[in-house]
């Protein structure tokens, strides 16, 4: 059978801003509480009061992993060179099998200028190519026989140095993107690559 305290921990669970801001304890309980109100009844479709809810918000345990990883709290320390790229350009196209030939050409001209920041991704059924906003010119040339169907342009990329065993630390990116998000730093596209 659900009770308050399940039901208020399903909901942190599914919203890590709340749980994290709980743990910090720069939460208004009562307020919480009567957000939680509605939600809570209909879980359990039945009345609940605000002042039960709060209660079990008070008595919640935020999991060890997030709030002692001393190992994550290590890395985030530890964090190595970070280095922000402007002026970027986010080209989009559609997979066919004459796109590895037009990326090919593309290389073939970035190569002689080792300060052209560029990132190549590939999905099932489009590839990104980001690079620098003066190179949109020879992009365009370089892939005239493809199907465009994305452009963003002016955009900035952050490359952090990360250490070798990171993707064995639970909740780093976690961190990192939580901060982007709590200063309203918008992503447009993120690509995880290991040094």
């Amino acid at each position: 059978m659900k009770t308050i305290a399940s039901c208020v921990e399903d909901i942190l669970i599914t919203q890590p801003f709340l749980e994290e801001a709980l743990s910090r304890s720069i939460i208004n309980y009562s307020a919480l509480a009567e957000e939680l109100n509605a939600p809570i009844s209909a879980m359990l479709r039945k009345p609940v009061k605000s002042g039960a809810i709060m209660m079990a918000l008070r008595r919640y345990n935020t999991p060890n992993t997030l709030r002692h990883s001393l190992k994550l709290k290590s890395t985030l320390q530890n964090l190595g060179d970070i280095t922000v790229r402007s002026n970027l350009s986010d080209f989009t196209f559609q997979n066919s099998e004459t796109l590895i030939q037009s990326h090919t050409k593309i290389l073939d001209q970035v190569e002689a200028n080792k300060d052209i920041f560029y990132a190549f991704t590939r999905g099932i059924f489009e590839s990104n190519i980001i690079i620098s906003n003066s190179e949109n010119k020879k992009i365009l040339k370089c892939f005239i026989n493809e199907k465009q169907i994305g452009l963003q342009e002016n955009l900035s990329a952050i490359s952090i140095r990360l250490p070798k065993d990171n993707s064995k630390i639970s909740g780093l990116y976690y961190q990192i993107f939580k901060r982007l998000a709590w200063e309203n730093i918008p992503l447009y596209r993120s690509c995880f690559y290991n040094q």
